[in-house]
Order: C-alpha cells, then structure tokens, then sequence
C-alpha cells in the first residue's frame, strides 16, 4: 500500500513538474531564510541565560527626568551604593560593582593588550563563568589577586601554568603587580559580560577619592537577590533607601523645578533583570545593546518568507486538484476512502516539504558564512543540532506540511465521484481563501518594500546629515595602553611636521564614530551651577583641536599654549551647555564639576557638534585639556588630494613610534558609518527579504493564473468568436488578480505607515514619512504583477479560438 502511495505520488509530481519545481524552490528558499532569522534570533534570545542564577541577578539602573522632562536611565552607580545595600538589604545575596580598567598587560618582555575588567569578589559566585582553576569564593580576596581566562592563560603563559605567576597591569599610566590565583574559562558568544581578566574594583587610581561621594557615578553594577525576594517589592523598599541616601539631591532638583518621573520620585533605583540587559540599548547591554525590536523582527521576516511560500502551495495544489478529479473518481469507485484520498495528498505534500527542507538546509549552510559577516552573528554547523534547532525544524516540518497539506487534501478528497466520472463536475468561481491568500502575500511584499525604501532613505539621511564637525579626510589613530598618550602626540606631531598632505594634528579622549580598535567610551559629569542641575560629556582634548576636526569656534577663544593655564583650568563648552548654564555670556564663567579637580574657567563657545551617532540628540559638552586624564585617539586631519598616500606617511610615523603595535588607524568618515551598521544590515536584510517576497510572490501568481487561464480557454475562444480583441481579454483575465493586489496595497500602506515611524523613533534625528515611498511600492506592485500574468494572459488571448472549441 505504502509502496503504492509512493508511486502515484512521484508520478504526480513529475506530471506536473513545473508546479513541483516552483513548490520546491519556494519552500527551501523560504527554509533556508526562515532557519538563518530563526537561529540569529534564538543567539540574541538566549543572552545570559546560561547563568544558573540569572532569574535572581539584576543591574540596578536610575530613572530620572532632564530639564525637559523626558525621562532617562543611567546605569553608572556610585562607589558607595554597594556596601549599603550589603548592610541595609539581607535579600541582597550578592552585589558587584563592574567596569573596564586599564588593558595593558605584561609578562617578562612581551606586552599584551587584554580586556581587564574591575569587580568585587562576589562576581565570580554570582555568575557562571567555571572556573577552571582556583576558588571562585576566594579568587579575588586579595587587591593584589588577578583572575584571567583559558584565552588570556594560553596567550601570556603558553604552555606555562598561570597560577602563582605575577603579572604587570598598566593601571592609570602605572604598572602594578599581580598574582594569577584563577583561571575563568572563556566567556560564550552570548554573554553581555566579556573579559580577560578580572581584578578588584579597589584598584581603581580613582577608588579612594570617590569611595564615599554618593554623587560620583563611574561603574556598572549587578545584584543577586536572594530566591524568596521580589523585584517588585525590592524596588519598593528602595524608595525609603533613596530618600535615606540620596535625599539632599532629590530635594535640590525639586527645587531646581525637575519634574518627578513615572513614579512619581525625583530619582528612582529600579532593577534591570539580566536577561534584559542584552536589550536595553539605553544601558548599553555591555556595548553590544540591541533592540528587542529587531530580534522580533527578524522573525517575522522569516515567517512572513514561509507563509508566503506556502500560500503559494496551498494555492497551486488547489487550482491543480481539478486535474486530478478524474483520478478521485476512479478511486473513490473502487472503494477508495475519504481518509485514503486525503492520506495520499497530505503523503505528497510531506514528500515535497521534507526534499524542500533538506535543500533549504543545504542552502542555509551554504549561506551561512556570509550571513554571520552581514548579522555579525556567530552560527555555525554546532547551531544547527542544538535541541532547540532540531526541535524547531521537526516542528516546522510537521506545522507546515499539516498547513499547507490539510485543506487541498480535504478539498480533493470532497469530490463527487458520479460527478467526476459523468465529466458534470463545474468549477466554482475563485474562492475567497484564494483571493484572501493571495491578498496576503503581496501585503507582505508591499509591507517589505515599503519598510526598505523608508529604511534606505533614512540611511541617507544620516550619512548626509552634517554632525557639526568635519568627519573627512580627518585619520583616527588608537593610543593603546602601552604609550604615554602625550609623549606619543608630542612624537607624532614631531614625525609628521613640514609632511606634505597634513594640515594638523591633535587628539581626544572620546573617538568619533566606530574605530578598528572597536572600544567605545564616554564620560559624563553632572553637577550644580547657580542652583541649575548640569549635565554634559566631558571631553578630553588636545590643541588644534577645532582645526582638526573643522569645529566652529562661536565666542571666545581656542586653546593656545600660549597661555599656561589652559592646560589645568580652561575649558570650551557647546552651544547647548551655555544655553544650560542660563548665562547671557558665559565668557569668563567658572565651573566646578567636581570638588577635587577644582574649578575650570570658560574661554570658549563652540558650536553643538555631535560626538555620538544621531540616535541622540548632540549632548552638552565640555572640552578641557586636563592633563591627569590620557587621550585615547590621535587625530590627523590631511589635504584630500592623496588620501592613500597620507595614510601611509602616517603609518610610517606611527611604526616609528610604537613599532611593537598594531596600526590600527582609520578614517573617522569610515568610524561613523559604522555607527548605523546595525540598521544597514537591518535594511540589507528586508531588501533581501522584500526581492525573495515579491519573488515567490510572482512564481505563485504565475502559476495560479497558468492555471486559471487553462480552465477558461474555452470561454476566451467563444469570446474571441464573438469579437473580442486581445486587449480586452488581457483586461479580462487580468483585472481579477490586479484587484487582489490593490486590496493587498491598501492593507499594507498603514501597516508599513505604523511599523516605521515606531522604527524611526530611535532616532533623535530623522526623516519625515516620505508618502511617495507608498505610492511607489503600490506602483511597482501592480507592474510587477500585471507583468507576471500579462504573458499568459496575450499568449491565451492570441490562441485559435478553432483549438480552444475544438472538442464541443
């Protein structure tokens, strides 16, 4: 029997091979996309969740409004926050404060750099990073203690075993002892947290200034509450902590007349759960923040790529199923069942789904080294046999094919075999599943084209839109931890003076845009002036840099080395911080943000520039020359002529410099396209996404329409016998399916409407709706499908009407 199922339904097949083939291909390319979203999106998913405590650690986080009201999350918690939360909380099982130290490592006369992360003892309980050797409990007892991973062991040591050995750190510009007494294994892909090692939090040069100040925030921190306590009712019990602690700043903001936030407090300490972490991009998620927003998005792409494929199959089995009706007949006359007719074309549909899936396999495999360079995502053959992947694909399998083989299956099965055989059976006009799925999937195609043209215009918009700075021709080269950032200016400046092709030279402490080096930083400072809460980025720079960087200088003066207190005590600050101060002329002004670098005096307005991406509006800044702080980056402007060349003299200067590393310099207009990588894959991936829409959208119009026209040759030959020219036929056999896809267009056009102007509101700046994108995608919507279904349409319409009527 079984043999036999299998026999008719290869015959089937290949009897009707050109539908097979579009079956196919529609389905594995459809497997092939929808695995790849799936597993991308599984990756961001499953963040964090590896750690067996994760559903208890928590990242603490302030809400609070600005002066205009808007409320904002900081997630940079004072020194002090920590032992008061131990002594007041017993629910508090555990709390780590966490940041990035110094990444200048040395063993003997080799120098590494390494991400050395700061901590307490506690992080190594709370978090599963197993440790491969030494006491998680005891590890970080000692300030002199280093713990490092497999990575770094293998790097540094060799073959050598790590524990007992001493290390040197470059701490603040210093190099400072440490002892290995553990051994992290390496961090996954999937882990927020990622490091080299890890050393305590008391080492900081900084630490003991601010161990007490409740209103110096430099650090990251996690809290493991105990199982039987509530987030919710531990936020509450904040609220008297807050009071208790931060009670004096909460008042002078009152009094400074800012606005409560949605709680209803001038500042509130509210939880983050670890497996959210990864998705707050206001907190960063460890550099690697990405909006919840795109995970689902990606998945809907790729069920909205399956359902189109299989609409196309239950659309193409079902116009087939009258081709078939003789052969139910037959079979239903020599005693065939319902459940056997139905168990033979569900068998067929399985047999097509399990080849499509297989090719789909092939083809995601095949696609995936490319697909992890576009998502940055790091699947491999491992992802695939996971048990969430296999069960995944089994239960894709067994979904789609009981979807798309259950209808048409019960729809053959239905037939009136004294009917079939009598050859009375009648058509019905096209039904309204049809139509409804065909509607469907051009709305997905619609929806898909429109959201990528919205997508490519606002990419435009912020390549083109000008940052308050010129980005080009302009060289960004890291410092590394290794040199004295200011000997390496003083060297640079040197190499490269009377070069031809360089107009100047400086550095900063805050790189612009997305360097080789792939570090980010930012330092802010919040302070009081003439009873006005202040905020601003606090920029480290070097002379000439407004001349490097093109900045325009609005009142005052540039920092000149002519004058000796600009190193110590002068400061230049943006548009948007002088309008923060309320002074009419802020020339002359002194600020103090903080009691222990004394007071800086203002010598210039610059221009609002913007030293982040456009996501956020251009922040107050002040630019300062404080030496205590290190430069990060040397910038290099040069002269547009020979950017290849200029590149290479500076590359020559730098190897002369530090011919022990890695030149790593880029230019700074290559650094801000990187800032919108994440929406350039996320536009790659819909124009991908969109092209395989509208493609198998047109294979499935296609071949519904092949069909329905081949059931209405007869009708076109009588109307042709009666005087009807080609064009009115083609109108005819035409204007059903354009129907569809005008419905299709008007569902899609708020849908698109609604989706991206959610999407456009990450942004600080942005494009208004464009409505032409609309019109253009109804447009090419209706060409392309009148182009699809013109051929058959003019091929039936030119037939000889003496073939078609042959048989009556």
């Amino acid at each position: 029997m079984l043999q036999s199922y299998l026999k008719i339904a290869l015959r089937t097949l290949w009897k009707h091979r050109t539908h097979t083939l579009i079956n196919v291909v529609g389905l594995a390319v459809a497997s092939a996309a929808c695995l790849l979203l799936f597993l991308t999106a599984s990756f961001h998913l499953s963040f964090d969740r590896f750690h067996t405590k994760a559903g208890r650690i928590f990242q603490p986080y302030f809400l609070a409004t600005d002066r205009d009201g808007s409320e904002k999350q900081n997630g940079s918690m004072p020194h002090p926050l920590l032992p008061a939360l131990k002594a007041e909380f017993p629910e508090v099982e555990g709390v780590t404060r966490i940041r990035w130290s110094s990444g200048g490592v040395r063993y003997g006369d080799k120098t590494f750099s390494k991400m050395v992360r700061s901590c307490d003892p506690d992080f190594l309980t709370m978090f599963t990073f197993p440790m491969v050797k030494g006491e998680a409990k005891t590890a970080l007892n000692d300030l002199g203690n280093v713990v490092i991973s497999q990575n770094m062991a293998k790097d540094v040591f060799g073959k050598e075993d790590p524990m007992g050995k001493t290390l040197l750190l470059n701490q603040s510009g210093s190099w400072k002892n440490f002892v290995v007494t553990g051994i992290l294994s390496d961090f996954p892909d999937n882990s927020t947290e990622q490091y080299d090692a890890f050393i305590r939090t008391e080492n900081a040069a900084e630490y003991q200034t601010y161990k007490a100040d409740w209103s110096h925030s430099d650090s990251g921190m996690y809290i493991m509450l105990a199982q039987s306590a509530d987030r919710q009712a531990f936020e509450k019990k904040l609220e008297a902590f807050m009071q208790k602690y931060m009670g004096p700043s909460m008042k002078e903001r009152q009094t400074n007349g800012y606005a409560k936030n949605s709680r209803g407090q001038q500042i509130s300490l509210l939880l983050e759960p670890l497996t959210d972490v990864h998705f707050n991009t206001d907190l960063g998620g460890g550099g690697q923040g990405i909006s919840k927003t795109y995970v689902y998005a990606l998945l809907l792409i790729g069920l909205f790529i399956l359902a189109i494929a299989c609409i196309n199959f239950i659309n193409l089995t079902i116009a087939q199923s009258v081709t078939r009706s003789r052969e139910v007949g037959v079979r239903k006359s020599l005693g065939a069942g319902q459940g056997q007719l139905m168990g033979q074309v569900w068998g067929e549909t399985g047999l097509l789904c399990l080849v499509s899936l297989v090719l789909g396999l092939v083809l995601a495999y095949g696609l995936m080294p490319e697909f992890n360079k576009l998502l940055r995502t790091h699947l491999s053959l491992a992802s695939f046999l996971t048990p969430t992947a296999l069960l995944a694909i089994g239960g894709g399998l067994l979904v789609v094919t009981l979807v798309v083989g259950g209808y048409p299956s019960w729809v053959v099965a239905r037939f009136n075999a004294v009917e079939v055989l009598k050859g009375k059976l009648q058509l019905n006009r096209p039904g309204l599943l049809r139509n409804a799925l065909i509607v469907t999937q051009f709305t997905i195609a619609c929806l898909l084209t429109a959201c990528t043209l919205v997508m490519v215009q606002q990419l435009g918009y912020l390549h083109k839109k000008p940052l308050g700075l010129n980005q080009d021709q302009v060289i960004s080269i890291p410092i590394g931890s290794d040199l004295d950032s200011q000997t390496a200016l003083r060297q640079l400046r040197n190499q490269l003076a009377g070069k031809p092709g360089v107009v100047s030279v400086s550095g900063t402490g805050v790189n612009i845009g997305n360097g080789l080096d792939g570090n980010n930083s930012r330092y802010m400072y919040g302070f009081m002036y003439n009873k006005r809460e202040l905020l601003c980025d606090w920029l480290r720079v070097d002379f000439d840099y407004l001349k490097t960087m093109q900045i325009k200088l609005l009142a005052g003066r540039d920092f000149n080395p002519a004058f000796s207190t600009d190193s110590s005590m002068a400061v230049l600050v943006s548009q948007r911080f002088a309008k923060q101060m309320g002074d009419a002329n802020p020339i002359g002004k002194f600020i103090q943000p903080d009691s222990a670098k004394g007071k800086f005096q203002v010598v210039g307005v610059v221009a609002d520039f913007n030293l982040y991406s456009l996501h956020r509006k251009a922040e107050p800044l002040v630019l300062h020359l404080d030496k205590n702080m290190a430069l990060g980056y040397l910038l290099v402007r040069v002269a547009p002529q020979n950017l290849t060349e200029a590149m290479e003299t500076v590359k020559a200067a730098w190897k002369t410099i530090a011919p022990k590393q890695e030149f790593n310099g880029s230019f700074v207009s290559e650094n801000t396209e990187r800032w919108y990588r994440k929406e350039q894959r996320l536009s790659t991936i819909f124009t991908t996404a969109a092209g395989i829409a509208i493609l198998l959208s047109c294979m499935g119009l296609f071949a519904v329409a092949l069909i329905s026209i081949e059931q209405r040759t007869k009708e076109i030959g009588v109307r042709k016998v009666l005087g009807a020219s080609v064009g009115s036929l083609v109108a005819l056999l035409s204007k059903d399916f354009l129907r569809l896809v005008g419905v299709a267009i008007v569902l899609a056009t708020p849908l698109a409407w609604w989706a991206m102007r959610n999407w456009l509101g990450d942004f600080a700046y942005k494009i208004s709706m464009p409505w032409w994108v609309f019109a253009l995608t109804g447009g090419l919507a209706v060409v392309i499908a009148f182009v699809t279904i013109a051929f058959q349409s003019v091929r039936a319409a030119l037939m000889n009407p003496v073939k078609s009527l042959r048989s009556e």
